[in-house]
């Protein structure tokens, strides 16, 4: 069921999405795609994401049906490992959006993928800290300072 309900969500969030998209004003002059290009670019992809989801689904309820006229194991969703592990990386998420600001983009996103990396990637402390400290550090003065986004600078100096 909660597939069924994140691919209500996932078309709704599409409609509302090219909705919005089709607001972006058009500009007669400069690039002949326009600023509209990059943003229906990505809702393709929402739809093309949604549609993967419908054949899950489809392929889901297939078996379920096979494996129920077989007098197969209950389809009962069961918490295991996996389901606890997304549980806890959408709170980890939660966390560093919430530590955002105070602490500041390179710190907050140097300790989150910190952490992911150091469960995901374990044993392997050099590479992991590098990464994430590199990441953060590169992307920051990449969006500062190339594309002029302003990003938290939180409690470091720079």
């Amino acid at each position: 069921m909660a597939d069924r309900i994140i691919l209500a969500c996932t078309l709704l969030l599409a409609g509302v999405y090219f909705w919005a998209t089709a607001q972006i004003p058009s500009l007669e002059l400069g690039d002949p795609l326009g600023p509209k290009a990059f943003p229906r670019m990505l809702g393709v992809g929402l739809l093309l994401g949604a549609a993967m989801l419908l054949v899950e689904i489809i392929r889901n309820t297939a078996k379920a049906k096979l494996s129920a006229g077989q007098g197969g194991a209950s389809t009962e969703p069961k918490w295991d490992r996996h389901h606890w592990l997304v549980v806890a990386i959408a709170v980890w998420t939660a966390i560093y959006i919430a530590t955002f600001e105070p602490l500041g983009f390179v710190l907050s996103t140097a300790i989150y993928l910190l952490v992911l990396t150091a469960y995901f990637n374990r044993n392997r402390w050099l590479m992991n800290v590098l990464t994430s400290v590199l990441f953060a550090v590169i992307s920051y003065f990449m969006f500062t300072k190339l594309l002029g986004v302003n990003l938290p600078l939180g409690i470091l100096p720079f």
